[in-house]
């Protein structure tokens, strides 16, 4: 853009600007409550959590202890469709994320798929799925996660007893730290799933075991070593070993759905939850519904059970022994028995919203590593979790890689700082961004983006410094901090006849002169804006200065927002039309509605900009309030009726339907 020379004063108390953002809660049905127990009191830190709590990315239980289990992070991000790609993965030597798309067919049939050490495994949205084949876990194989996937059908037509073959969908011996996560195991040859031979701090949670004889065993040695939980699985006609716990030293079983088990009248071996040999068990507020023998111990092994939910259900209910307190290993959140039906049927197996995070700094030292990690053309969201902290570097992200979400994890947006500055006498406008965005489907939350580049410290022809430039589609930025002078949050396309969209929500935006600007329709929604004072008591800057194409009718939206300003009064312009490079083409189009405007917006508060004269640009208020609001010849105001037309949805929808503000 046409430079023009701005100096930022110094900012004294400069305090966070905090915007309300609203959570999504499950709406969990409850069961019905059972004939032979009722659930035990449940404290209220360990009720029912949020959606998103169901789908963490870190391990829990026993396998989240002696250094947890991490798989394949920080290891390279690759995509597989087949089973030579798969193979190699897995087997490779160096830590991989693989991520299974689609069916992968298993041939010959039954055939093992070897895993080594420092994998995920994990399945894209929820199709991906191994079929006819093993992942087989080799002895010393160490830090292995397999996670949302569907591995099915290899079970021998006519052998129900699984004894002529031995197809299970995972099966490790001698191994540690192992996470099995929000899978659907069905219809294979012999177990579902097979933990054997003294294998170490195992976590099973959230799969889905179904159409099977001996589901889940564990076990195998007389050496009492093997420490598991198992939590949030549901078992559904299956008929035995759900799980068979031989000879471990601690089984911790919570939270599972048992339904429509197998009734082939087998007055012995089908049953629930067994604790043999020498294991202790824990089991707590689990649902059994129409299951024989729900839960029982050998003489020699140890039960305790607490708070399960017994429904149409017969034969053993066996507890003796004082077992161990998952407490002195781990916390954990409790659900009541009441809710594991609702729960289990909603969060268990295949999820579409699981992906694999890469953290930023524990797996990946940059940001950008981060970024260059996640492979060209994925077709489901990756996210990029961000710890505290300031990153001073800046960070690209191409076209090539769509389906991104930056998210800060700390407890503010102010934790996490994007920070660079670099000015436009550097490199150029685009050359002079922090951060620039040109993929599609990228998603940024709970981050802060800013060039510092100090004005009042330098003398350049060209200052300015952009903290964001987006020219990607379908772009979101929620619980966001954008900071900068001149020409801060750049929102455009990759060429003028291209529509881009960006939603900016709950979020805090600053500069002084043409800081929210160019062709992108964009809309910024319950937000702040803070216009800079650079000391001038006439003309202190200009919010907007869009560059939208003349045949797009939606180019800037600022509505249920707030407009601050430490400037003068009547010394700060809402807008002016950019013409890039005197483009003719290039008619700006900007609505602020419902929004609060401070007193130092002017009262004629649209200008002229490099021979073009605002009246020939489409601007526009609607129902704008507060000190700096006013309705005059020269603040053209939308009419009730044409107001209909210029909302966020209509902004936003574009050709296909995009509804991003629909969300929670």
């Amino acid at each position: 853009m046409t430079h023009l020379h701005s100096k930022r004063l110094p900012r004294v108390g400069h305090g966070r600007v905090v915007a309300a953002v609203l959570g999504l809660v499950a709406a969990l049905c409850l069961g019905a409550v059972g004939e032979a127990k009722a659930a035990a009191p449940v404290s209220k830190a360990a009720a029912p959590s949020t959606a998103a709590d169901r789908w963490t990315d870190r391990a829990h239980g026993f396998a989240s202890l002696a250094g947890g289990t991490t798989g394949g992070a920080g290891g390279k991000v690759v995509t597989v469709t087949d089973q030579a790609a798969l193979a190699k993965y897995a087997a490779a030597e160096e830590p991989y994320v693989i991520r299974v798309s689609g069916s992968v067919a298993v041939e010959p049939f039954g055939s093992d798929i070897v895993v080594t050490s420092n994998k995920t495994i994990i399945g894209v949205g929820d199709t991906g799925e191994i079929v006819h084949g093993e992942l087989h876990l080799n002895p010393g194989t160490s830090n292995v996660i397999v996670r949302n996937l569907t591995i099915r059908d290899s079970y021998v037509e006519g052998d129900w007893d699984g004894k002529t073959t031995d197809f299970d969908a995972i099966q490790m011996d001698t191994v540690d730290h192992v996470w099995i996560d929000h899978n659907r195991f069905t219809h294979m040859g012999d177990g579902l799933l097979d933990i054997r031979k003294d294998s170490q701090f195992i976590t099973v949670s959230y799969n889905q075991f179904s159409n099977h004889n001996k589901a889940f065993g564990i076990g195998w040695t007389s050496n009492v070593l093997t420490q598991i939980t198992i939590d949030h699985n549901w078992f559904t006609g299956t008929k035995q070993r759900n799980p068979s716990a031989d000879n471990c030293a601690y089984a911790h079983l919570y939270n599972n759905y048992l339904s429509a088990q197998v009734a082939d009248g087998d007055p012995v071996w089908t049953y629930g939850n067994w604790s043999r040999g020498k294991t202790k068990m824990v089991l707590e507020n689990s649902y059994f519904d129409g299951v024989q023998h729900p839960y029982q111990a050998d003489a020699t092994a140890e039960l305790v059970e607490r708070g399960s939910i017994l429904r149409n259900t017969s034969g053993r209910t066996d507890e003796w022994g004082a077992a161990f307190d998952p407490r002195d290993f781990y916390d954990y959140r409790l659900d009541p028995a009441a809710a594991v039906p609702a729960l289990v049927k909603t969060f268990s197996g295949p999820q579409k919203r699981i992906g694999v995070p890469l953290r930023v700094p524990a797996d990946y030292p940059t940001v950008q590593a981060a970024v260059d990690a996640v492979p060209d053309g994925n077709a489901v969201p990756v996210t990029i979790a961000v710890a505290p902290g300031t990153y001073r570097a800046k960070v690209y992200i191409p076209a090539t890689k769509p389906n991104i979400v930056l998210q800060g994890t700390g407890h503010d947006r102010s934790d996490t700082v994007i920070v660079y500055d670099t000015p436009a006498a550097y490199g150029g406008s685009t050359g002079s961004a922090t951060v620039r965005i040109a993929a599609n489907d990228v998603t940024a939350r709970n981050l802060t983006f800013s060039n510092d580049f100090d004005e009042a410290a330098h003398e350049l022809s060209a200052e300015q410094a952009l903290a964001m430039k987006t020219t990607g589609d379908r772009i979101v930025f929620e619980d966001t901090v954008f900071l900068g002078n001149q020409d801060t949050l750049m929102t455009d396309s990759p060429k003028l006849d291209v529509i881009s969209r960006v939603y900016i929500r709950d979020s805090y935006i600053e500069g002084d002169v043409d800081f929210v600007y160019g062709r992108a329709t964009t809309v910024i929604e319950r937000s702040v804006i803070k216009a800079l004072s650079r000391g001038s008591t006439t003309n202190n800057g200009y919010i907007t200065a869009a560059s939208t194409w003349t045949e797009n009718p939606y180019g800037f939206l600022i509505t249920k927002s707030k407009i601050v300003s430490d400037a003068p009064e009547g010394s700060f312009h809402l807008g002016r039309p950019w013409h890039p490079g005197g483009e003719p083409a290039a008619v700006a189009q900007v609505l602020i509605r419902d929004t609060e405007l401070p007193a130092a917006i002017k009262a004629s508060p649209w200008t002229d900009m490099s021979g073009f004269s605002w009246k020939d640009a489409r601007f526009a208020e609607y129902r704008t309030f507060g000190p700096g609001a006013a309705v005059t010849a020269d603040r053209p105001q939308l009419s009730d009726a044409d107001a209909k037309a210029y909302t966020v949805a209509n902004y936003l929808k574009g050709t296909d339907g995009w509804a991003p503000h629909t969300r929670g």
